[in-house]
């Protein structure tokens, strides 16, 4: 009853305040450009230098080898940047909007909706980025380009649901985003970021890794999409929307029973 109760109070709230997360997230994002002398720029080349290092020590000094190598790495680090970056940002959602939080009363996972919406909008500028090396790639389009669409949703779904339980238990645990960062370096060497956890991990156990790993797999599927014109398992794409919206779910309550105390936490 008290989950049925849940669900309808965060779609209550999503539309009661989701105006307010897109003012909140355009003023952060005008708020990072104005104190910068390179202003947006900074959200392009923060990126292509990730890329560039990486294609140097993976491609030159481990020599990995893949098709289109430097549009494979690009699409990983967007994606897994996206993920990570809000994870991260979740641990210290209440603490850092404490001053919102005790002037008025607001959902604080909303607050991580806001700053889902400023990194989802980063992302967007990187996989246009994607689509410019593409063209000068000559890769090939198909009409497969179109799972990418899901594929983000569920990327967007995945972390959103991760976000709400580290948002809660970041109030109380003073030392979980330590923890946090520790187990977010394991998992981006197994998620595939640079290399494809499919192919070079020996079978089955590759294919096993790939699809338990929500991440790992989701980061395969995109350059099936983008790169190899590969159609997306709809199946697999269906399953993780389930099991982050169970996730998110299970977040939300966690978040719904315990606010009023969060203030006298931090």
């Amino acid at each position: 009853m008290r989950f049925i109760q849940d669900t309808r109070s965060f779609y209550r709230d999503m539309r009661k305040y989701y105006r307010y997360a897109l003012r909140l997230a355009k003023a952060d994002l005008e708020t990072e450009v104005i104190n910068s002398y390179l202003d947006w720029l900074w959200w392009l080349l923060e990126p292509l230098g990730m890329m560039l290092v990486y294609i140097f020590i993976y491609g030159v000094v481990f020599n990995v080898i893949e098709e289109y190598f430097s549009v494979f790495i690009f699409i990983g680090l967007t994606m897994w940047s996206f993920f990570a970056g809000n994870i991260m940002e979740s641990i210290f959602t209440v603490r850092k909007n404490s001053g919102i939080i005790s002037r008025i009363y607001i959902p604080k996972y909303i607050l991580l909706f806001s700053r889902m919406l400023v990194n989802g909008f980063k992302m967007l500028i990187s996989f246009g980025i994607v689509a410019l090396m593409m063209l000068i790639y000559r890769i090939p389009v198909s009409v497969h380009i179109l799972y990418i669409i899901p594929i983000l949703f569920d990327l967007f779904l995945i972390t959103f649901a991760c976000g709400t339980i580290l948002l809660h238990y970041g109030v109380f645990v003073r030392d979980l985003s330590y923890v946090t960062n520790i187990a977010l370096r394991m998992m981006m060497y197994l998620s595939g970021i640079f290399y494809a956890v499919g192919k070079r991990i020996p079978p089955p156990y590759g294919e096993i890794m790939e699809k338990a790993n929500p991440i790992a797999w989701l980061l395969a599927a995109a350059r099936d999409a983008l790169i190899y014109k590969t159609a997306v398992s709809w199946e697999l794409l269906v399953l993780w929307a389930v099991i982050g919206s169970l996730i998110l779910l299970f977040g939300i309550s966690l978040i719904y029973r315990n606010e009023n105390s969060y203030m006298r936490s931090i």
